[in-house]
């Protein structure tokens, strides 16, 4: 690691050890939605309410809800019947997702783009995961959804100090350095910091130990299975290395030498997924 990528790296660390620096926080919607879904005496109206305050993001859940992934029997017209077809746990987490997008804004041109490449990967790793969540698990996929979406949530911290530290943003390669050294343990305390479930807050940690052993098939097996097949195809070093050791793929019954897309035809499903979140 360079020298400057070192230095920023102590700095973020240190600054997140003595809460100087500012972890993001959820959009207002998501907060609401999550507070709600939690009250054990919410019904589908209560949801409806908050979120039929945000057009836009009424429109996708409703879009969601006639995905042919879920496989509708009669069109949705409208938020209340969207609600009841998802359930409240579902679509609370998918209007959580959803209402990420809005954190990934920048003000300069070099962050805007690395905050659009880490938003297109985590949509993509998180359309994977609903598929493979839902065909090899008993897991929920919304679940599984929204810790595709957050696992490269730690990012955001990073370009945001960049952006506040313009020399970093004139060495990439310092600052690539500092995003693959540091985002998984930011990733946790924003997700601890959100109150977001022990089964998500270790995603952003454990989804790229490829040595793991676990119990069971776990949402960190999920996106890291997710993540190298996000990859399959291109020159990417993820792809180029040995799954074969990678213990996940046991635990989700698949064979890491068989394209999971080819194997259970897979492919339509997961453009789908991504597609809905994109």
């Amino acid at each position: 690691m360079s020298t400057l990528a070192e230095q920023v790296r102590d700095d973020i660390l240190t600054a997140i050890a003595n809460d100087k620096i500012v972890l993001p926080t959820l959009p207002e919607v998501a907060l609401q939605v999550r507070e709600i879904a939690a009250d054990p005496n919410v019904n589908a109206q209560k949801l409806d309410n908050i979120i039929s305050n945000d057009a836009a993001l009424t429109a996708r859940i409703i879009k969601v809800a006639n995905s042919p992934l879920l496989r509708a029997r009669n069109p949705i017209e409208d938020l209340k019947m969207a609600v009841m077809r998802l359930g409240i746990d579902y679509t609370a987490n998918l209007a959580t997702g959803l209402a990420m997008q809005q954190m990934f804004q920048a003000t300069s041109d070099t962050v805007d783009k690395y905050m659009r490449d880490v938003w297109a990967k985590s949509t993509e790793v998180a359309g994977i995961s609903h598929v493979l969540c839902r065909h090899y698990t008993k897991l929920k996929p919304d679940q599984a959804t929204l810790a595709g979406l957050v696992h490269k949530i730690g990012v955001l911290p990073i370009l945001t100090y960049a952006e506040d530290n313009r020399r970093l943003l004139k060495d990439i390669n310092a600052l690539d350095e500092v995003i693959n050294s540091i985002h998984p343990q930011i990733g946790r305390k924003i997700l601890e910091a959100w109150d977001f479930p022990e089964e998500l807050q270790l995603v952003p940690e454990q989804h790229m130990k490829f040595d793991r052993s676990v119990a069971a098939v776990d949402y960190a097996d999920i996106v890291m299975v997710a993540n190298l097949q996000s990859y399959i195809g291109s020159d990417h070093p993820l792809a180029q290395m040995d799954w074969s050791p990678i213990s996940a793929f046991q635990r989700l019954g698949l064979d890491p030498e068989v394209n999971a897309h080819e194997a259970e035809d897979l492919s339509d499903d997961m453009e789908a997924a991504m597609a809905l979140l994109q």
